[in-house]
């Protein structure tokens, strides 16, 4: 069984930057293509970046293309999403998401596992 935890929510200014972690027990983590989405109040759950098991795909949602990045650390079982240039839109909760051998779906059906999310709060 495959446990995601995220951590390093909290409450900022818009501009600025936070970084999310995500740490993933059991498994093989190097076979899993992570993920992660969030989900503001009221509204459908988003995509937001991914980062494919081989690494060959990272895709990132247009809303936060060149001022987020995604990155893995396969020795440290841990995907990280840094945040910068924050605005009050990207308020929301953040998960993190995995599935074995993935192709680095844009989908929330494609992720079998998911941690139980940080919030993220940008003030303007």
């Amino acid at each position: 069984q495959v446990q995601l935890v995220e951590t390093g929510g909290g409450l900022v200014q818009a501009g600025d930057s936070l970084r999310l972690s995500c740490a993933a027990s059991g498994g093989t983590f190097s076979t899993y293509t992570m993920a992660w989405f969030r989900q503001a109040p009221g509204k459908e759950r988003e995509f937001v970046a991914t980062f494919s098991w081989r690494g060959d795909i990272v895709y990132y949602s247009d809303s936060v293309k060149g001022r987020f990045t995604i990155s893995r650390d396969n020795a440290k079982n841990m995907v990280y999403l840094q945040m910068n240039s924050l605005k009050p839109e990207d308020t929301a909760v953040y998960y993190c998401a995995a599935n074995p051998y993935g192709a680095g779906s844009r989908n929330s059906f494609g992720y079998l596992y998911w941690g139980q999310g940080t919030q993220v709060t940008v003030s303007s």
